[in-house]
């Protein structure tokens, strides 16, 4: 059997050419979740029959000259708290209204339909995509492809590791403090956080008003970009979506002229991974041979972001969940009832100064952006840790420390695009992944350093084993 493309741009051009099929490739999709998904919790709803369907239908467009786009015919995967009018959305939760967006579509996920893809499913997150599992509700724990004992990262879990595992080609995820460029870094897949405001977030069940953000999780960067050009530009249903489409850049590999700006503070604590250091200066050389000048620079108002980010998703969540939580406390999550907990702490001072700071933090690092292209850093510190080393006393799952190990919550403070590309492995074969910023709706250049770097690399394209059941 002909071997399938692991890409997304790869299974477009494969289409085009005709030596493979959509159906073959939702076959394929649905085949791998068959094998794993049973191990790692990936889905939390499957649209196997509706997803054959849509393939068959994408095929015989193809065969009659209508071409949507290099997303025709790709199965996705669609995190579960965005809406979609053939399943209902959860958010992981006893909670969400079963009614809520029924028979809907979120713009983003009506932006991929419009432009060909096969969705086959709702994959798995965090409840309302904070927090951690908890064991005690009916709900997947999602796992790691790359050694099930280990954490997939959220909370856009499902679709990091359905990407890794081949259950789609590419799918959505959201960021508030790091939830797509977490799943993206421990599963070892590419993650692009786009710029606030780039990508309609209505149709997704909020976490933090004036945090989140949808994006792609693929193979590569360029994949990245072509799901990008699908689901950026305004819509009316979002007061904060700017009128700002996407066109993905020349991907020439070329990075002659760019300068980027290698950040090591704060980025190497105490923990980190003993390969991380050999790891990342490696990544940083084949920028440096693709035409990069690299410098060294810190990031501005470092630790006041992380807690703006804090401040203002425990605050904003709290907003929205403040009803439900007092009249069916025991339903939600345990870890979603510490963030949600959290917010109630903070004075309205506390909340406005947040605002407050993060608006100089922006002019910052605006400001440093006028004499750096990029900015490169270590996404994650280690490599996904283990569920038992995540479990508490009371057997309760708690990342708290864990998260002086994380790097993306600064990012979403300040509203600037980041992708994360996988980078290499830990001794112990969990993937370590390259952290790239770049101005605000400066996807492009951010894009073109990641193809670049990915040009001169296969990281993204190592696999882990398929995760299969244990024999009864």
């Amino acid at each position: 059997m002909t071997e399938l493309p692991q890409t997304l741009t790869g299974a477009a051009e494969a289409l085009r050419q005709g030596t493979v099929t959509s159906v073959r490739l939702t076959e394929a999709a649905i085949a791998a979740a068959d094998a794993s998904d049973a191990v790692l919790g990936t889905y939390l709803a499957r649209f196997d029959e509706y997803a054959l369907e849509r393939a068959a239908a994408a095929d015989a467009e193809l065969a009659q000259g209508v071409d949507r786009g290099p997303l025709h015919g790709i199965p996705f995967g669609v995190k579960d708290i965005l809406a979609m009018a053939e399943g209902p959305t959860t958010a992981q939760s006893l909670v969400l209204d079963r009614a809520w967006g029924a028979g809907k579509d979120a713009p983003s996920v009506a932006r991929l339909k419009a432009a060909g893809a096969v969705i086959t499913g709702k994959t798995t997150t965090m409840e309302f995509a904070v927090g951690m599992p908890d064991p005690a509700k009916p709900f997947p724990i999602p796992r790691n492809p790359w050694n099930p004992d280990t954490w997939p990262g959220g909370s856009s879990s499902g679709t990091g590791s359905g990407v890794a595992a081949g259950m789609f080609l590419a799918g959505l995820g959201t960021d508030t403090a790091g939830s797509i460029r977490i799943p993206a870094a421990f599963c070892g897949v590419s993650g692009l956080m786009p710029t606030f405001g780039r990508v309609p977030k209505s149709g997704c069940v909020p976490l933090g008003y004036s945090l989140d953000h949808v994006g792609p999780l693929a193979r590569s960067a360029r994949d990245c970009a072509a799901v990008l050009e699908v689901i950026a530009g305004p819509h009316a249903s979002d007061p904060d979506c700017v009128d700002a489409p996407f066109s993905a850049p020349e991907f020439d590999g070329d990075l002659t002229g760019l300068r980027i700006g290698v950040v090591r503070e704060h980025h190497f604590p105490q923990g980190s991974d003993p390969a991380l250091e050999g790891v990342f200066d490696a990544a940083v050389a084949v920028l440096t041979a693709r035409g990069a000048t690299v410098v060294e620079v810190t990031l501005p108002y470092w630790q006041e972001m992380i807690t703006a980010d804090m401040i203002t998703m425990g605050c904003e969540a709290l907003a929205y969940h403040r009803t439900d939580l007092s009249g069916r406390w025991n339903d939600y999550f345990v870890a979603t009832r510490a963030m949600l907990a959290l917010g109630a702490q903070v004075s309205g001072a506390d909340y406005v100064q947040a605002q407050r700071v993060r608006r100089v933090a922006q002019d910052a690092i605006g400001r440093l952006f006028s004499t750096v292209d990029v900015i490169a850093c270590p996404a994650i510190s280690v490599g996904a840790p283990s569920y038992e080393s995540l479990t508490g006393p009371e057997g309760q799952i708690d990342v708290a420390g864990l998260f002086q190990l994380i790097h993306t919550p600064y990012w979403d403070s300040v509203g600037n695009p980041v992708l994360v590309v996988p980078m290499g492995f830990t001794a112990g074969g969990l993937p370590l992944s390259l952290q790239l910023a770049g101005p605000a709706f400066g996807e492009a250049v951010l894009l073109r350093t990641g193809d670049a770097f990915q040009q001169s690399t296969d990281w993204h394209l190592r696999v882990p084993a398929p995760a299969l059941p244990a024999a009864a």
